[in-house]
C-alpha cells in the first residue's frame, strides 16, 4: 500500500478483473481499478458485522485529494454513528414529490391538521407543487428548486408563502419518514414574500348600512333567513366563519356557545342576547344537526361567499370580505374599553400579541382613561380643601 495520489492513481495498470488499491494513510479510502480503465475512488467502513462500501466519483472527475477530503468526512460521519451507504440507497428508492405529496396528505395531514389546514393544503398541492416538482425525486431537491417555484408564483405574493410554508413541513416530515437525509430541508433560509395584513373595520355609518342591506335581502327573498342570521352572529359574536357555518344546535347554550373543536382548540364563546335570539329562532329541520342549514335542509351552507358578494354589493360595501365582520367586533370591542386580556378569550387568540394588533384603535378610550386618573391624582396633590379653580405653580 502507498499513499494515494494522481501520480500514483494514474500509475495503476489495469488487469483482466477489477481490482482495489487501498490508502496507506487513511484507512478504508481506496480507488477501483477497472478493465476498461476506469478508477472510482470509494470508502469502506463497518456497520456492526457488516461491511459497507460507498462510491465517492470518478478519478478524472475528482482529483485523489478531493475523493481523501470526502472519505474523510463520510468516516467521521460513519464515527459518528451514521450509515452513509445505506442512506444513498434510501434516497435514491424515495418517491418522487408526488408521491411525497400523496402520502403526505394521507398519514401527517388527516390526523394533526384540522380540516380547514388540509383542504388548503391539497389545494396548494394540486395546483402548484405537483406541476412544478411532482416528478422530481424526494431526494433530488434542491434549494435553488424551491426558489424557483416560489418566484414563479410571484403574482400571488401570500399564496406564494403559504406553499413554500407547508413545502417545509412536507420536507421535515420526509426527513422523519427517512426519505432524506437529516437537517437537508431545501426551504431553509428562503425569505419570504412581504405581507401586509389586512384590516377593514366598519363604522357606525358602514354597519348601519350593512344591516338595511341584509334585511333587504332577507324582504325580497334574495337570501334565505339562515345565511343572513349567520352574517349578523358574526358581527355579534366575532366568532370566525367556520365557527358560525357548522354551528350545531347542541353547541348553543343561553349564555354562551360551547365549541368541541375550533382553529384554537376547544373554546366557549360569550353568547349575548341579541346573537341568542337570532340563532334560537332559526327554523330547525328533523336530521339535521346544523343552525345555519343549506337549502335543502340537509346539512349546514356550504357556501357564504356568494351571498356575502351580493349583500356587500347591495351596501356599497365591495371592499369588505366576511373576515372584516370579526375584526369589526374587536375594533368596537377595544373602543368600548375592553382590557386585551379579555378580548383576547372572547376570539380565540393563541396568544396575545395578535389581539394587541387591536390596541390602537383604544386610543380615544385610553386618553379618556388617563385623563381622568390625571384629574383625580391633580386634585389630590394639587389643590387644597379650600382652592378653587385650576392649580398653578408660583415661582
Amino acid at each position: 500500500m502507498s499513499k494515494l495520489t494522481k501520480r500514483s492513481v494514474e500509475a495503476l495498470c489495469t488487469e483482466v478483473k477489477d481490482y482495489l488499491v487501498w490508502d496507506r494513510d487513511l484507512r478504508g479510502f481506496g480507488v477501483r481499478v477497472y478493465p476498461s480503465g476506469k478508477k472510482t475512488y470509494l470508502v469502506q467502513y463497518r456497520v456492526g458485522r457488516r461491511t459497507r462500501r460507498i462510491t465517492i466519483g470518478q478519478h478524472g472527475a475528482l482529483t485523489a485529494d478531493e475523493a481523501r477530503n470526502q472519505a474523510k468526512r463520510l468516516l467521521g460521519d460513519v464515527a459518528r454513528g451514521a450509515d452513509p451507504s445505506t442512506e444513498k440507497q434510501t434516497l435514491r428508492r424515495a418517491p418522487t414529490i408526488a408521491g411525497l405529496c400523496d402520502r403526505f396528505l394521507q398519514e401527517y395531514v388527516a390526523e394533526h391538521c384540522k380540516p380547514t389546514t388540509a383542504r388548503a393544503y391539497a389545494t396548494l398541492i394540486r395546483n402548484h407543487i405537483r406541476p412544478k416538482l411532482g416528478l422530481m425525486r424526494v431526494g433530488e431537491v434542491v434549494r435553488k428548486d424551491v426558489i424557483a417555484l416560489h418566484y414563479g408564483m410571484r403574482e400571488t405574493p401570500y399564496q406564494a408563502n403559504r406553499a413554500i410554508a407547508m413545502l417545509s413541513k412536507m420536507f421535515n416530515v420526509a426527513e422523519d419518514w427517512g426519505l432524506r437525509a437529516e437537517g437537508s430541508n431545501p426551504v431553509r433560509r428562503i425569505k419570504k414574500n412581504r405581507e401586509v395584513e389586512k384590516k377593514r373595520y366598519l363604522t357606525d355609518e358602514e354597519q348601519l348600512r350593512l344591516g338595511q342591506a341584509l334585511q333587504a335581502a332577507l324582504a325580497d327573498g334574495t337570501e334565505t333567513i339562515h345565511v343572513v342570521s349567520a352574517f349578523l352572529a358574526l358581527l355579534l359574536t366575532g366568532c370566525r366563519r367556520g365557527e358560525i357555518q357548522t354551528l350545531k344546535w347542541e353547541y348553543i347554550h343561553y349564555t354562551h356557545l360551547d365549541l368541541p373543536d375550533s382553529k384554537t382548540g376547544r373554546r366557549r364563546i360569550p353568547l349575548p342576547r341579541e346573537a341568542y335570539d337570532i340563532l334560537t329562532a332559526l327554523p330547525r329541520y328533523d336530521g339535521n344537526p346544523y343552525v345555519i342549514a343549506g337549502l335543502n335542509g340537509e346539512s349546514h351552507v356550504t357556501d357564504l361567499e356568494r351571498p356575502w358578494r351580493r349583500i356587500r354589493e347591495r351596501a356599497g360595501l365591495n371592499d369588505v370580505r366576511i373576515h372584516d365582520l370579526r375584526h369589526t367586533y374587536a375594533s368596537v370591542a377595544m373602543k368600548n374599553g375592553i382590557d386585551p386580556f379579555t378580548l383576547k378569550e372572547i376570539m380565540g387568540h393563541r396568544n396575545l400579541q395578535t389581539t394587541l394588533r387591536y390596541a390602537h384603535l383604544a386610543d380615544d378610550a385610553v386618553q379618556r382613561a388617563a385623563g381622568s386618573v390625571a384629574a383625580r391624582l391633580a386634585g389630590c396633590v394639587q389643590r387644597s380643601k379650600t382652592q378653587r379653580g385650576p392649580f398653578r405653580i408660583v415661582g
